[in-house]
């Protein structure tokens, strides 16, 4: 029996580890997909959203190092993530659970008043049922 509980807790242990190992390379491939969106919404030239990284995405980011006065190694580190505006899944979940200040939770917004408007002013409905301003 012991060595059947050994075998066991051997698998268990070793299919644990894949899973870890597993999941390390999906969270790295977020990462670079999203250095990827942040580097591109920065206006640099990031053609791909492929999880790899590339030479392209990896000069990309040595520009983007160089240009912010950052150690231009072509490694997405702490001060480039912070540089590029990118935080962690718990940062934002963080910060997405504080409540709303006081004043802003309390108030109700302000309803717009109606406003008139002509038969120049109307949208007409084309004949295929959208909307169109010409």
């Amino acid at each position: 029996m012991k060595t059947v509980t050994r075998h066991i807790g051997k698998t268990a242990l070793a299919a644990g580890a894949v899973a870890l190992l597993g999941m390390t390379s999906v969270a790295q491939a977020n990462d670079v997909v999203a250095l990827k969106h942040a580097l591109y919404g920065a206006g640099y030239d990031v053609t791909n959203v492929d999880p790899a990284m590339d030479d392209a995405t990896r000069s990309e980011l040595t520009r983007f190092q160089k240009e912010n006065g950052l150690a231009a190694t072509g490694i997405l580190n702490e001060e480039t993530e912070k540089a590029l505006g990118l935080i962690t899944v718990q940062q934002a979940a963080a910060n997405a659970g504080q409540a709303a200040p006081a004043s802003t939770a309390q108030s109700a917004p302000a309803e717009p008043a109606p406003a008139e408007s002509s038969a120049e002013d109307t949208i007409e409905e084309d004949d295929d049922g959208g909307w169109s301003l010409w």
